[in-house]
């Protein structure tokens, strides 16, 4: 098959490739601009193009069997045009009508596990209103919903290991109770591959997570044993004093998190992933064995 894949040049769409291409489909992306490390890879092509202009996409995906539309932002920078409304719903509004209109009717979606209507934070809730859409479209779709996703290549997981190798403390917000399920980054590209050939899959929602469900403070510990630090030094920053001095910094580029961010991390990021493993196929990453492969990588 000929996948047409939104959101390549990004930590899960390197992945999900990587994985297309060894099963043998071919692939086109859609980039922004020229981007030479795909472009050298056999039997990947690319084309320029944007997912918030409706201009030129039903051209870049004629002639593709699926789309793989994995777009998405975690952090909204307004004041540069990149808002959770443009990225989230905009962008799979324009992907879909391209993808009707190209006459290609295999879709699947990346979503995240916390979209909800109710969703207080807008990265949610644009989510949530994006898959809407998704289930709106005439499309034989497939929607994912990763939890925390971990890599040697995720931002989350190297900004951990950098911690752990080079501060003699480690900052934690709030009390580090808060429970993760982190999912493997190629057990998430290995579900988006199988689902294009599973029927089953088709108008299906999958949450996606790891095996194992831990705390914050115990994934820094456990992260910290594998690098061979028997003791990792934490500092707890009390909410009441982390959010009134995130929403005063949140607006600049160079502050490492959001008040919106710090929501959805205390609220925890668990599900079942039995559905998602047992239907297509997966045989879902230990943590250990994710935290070894992080730290090979």
């Amino acid at each position: 098959m000929r996948i047409f894949v939104t959101g390549a040049t990004g930590f899960v769409g390197h992945h999900v490739i990587q994985r297309l291409l060894l099963n043998g489909h071919t692939v086109r992306c859609l980039v922004r601009k020229p981007t030479p490390s795909l472009a050298r890879l056999a039997q990947v092509e690319t084309v320029q193009g944007d997912v918030t202009t409706a201009t030129g996409l039903k051209q870049a995906a004629s002639g593709c069997d699926a789309v793989i539309h994995l777009v998405g932002i975690i952090r909204a920078f307004p004041q540069r045009g990149i808002t959770f409304e443009k990225l989230h719903i905009e962008a799979t509004r324009n992907i879909i009508t391209a993808a009707e209109e190209a006459g290609i009717d295999r879709y699947l979606h990346m979503s995240a596990n916390g979209a909800s209507p109710d969703c207080p934070e807008a990265y949610g809730a644009t989510k949530w209103r994006a898959e809407e859409l998704v289930r709106q479209s005439q499309l034989k779709w497939t929607l994912f919903r990763p939890s925390l996703i971990f890599g040697p290549d995720g931002e989350f997981t190297r900004m951990l290991i950098q911690q752990l190798r080079f501060l003699p403390v480690i900052p934690v917000i709030g009390d580090g109770h808060y429970q993760l399920s982190p999912v493997n980054v190629d057990d998430v590209a290995l579900g988006f591959v199988n689902a294009l050939s599973s029927p089953q899959a088709i108008g299906k929602t999958y949450h996606c997570c790891g095996p194992d469900t831990c705390s914050y403070n115990e994934l820094v510990d456990l992260i910290g044993q594998a690098m061979g630090r028997k003791h990792a030094f934490k500092l707890h920053h009390p909410l009441s004093m982390m959010l009134p001095t995130t929403r005063l910094m949140e607006r600049f580029a160079f502050f490492p998190v959001t008040s919106n961010q710090i929501s959805m991390l205390i609220r925890g990021n668990v599900c079942d992933p039995e559905p998602w493993t047992s239907e297509l196929n997966i045989v879902p990453t230990t943590l250990s064995d994710s935290i070894k492969k992080a730290l090979a990588g």
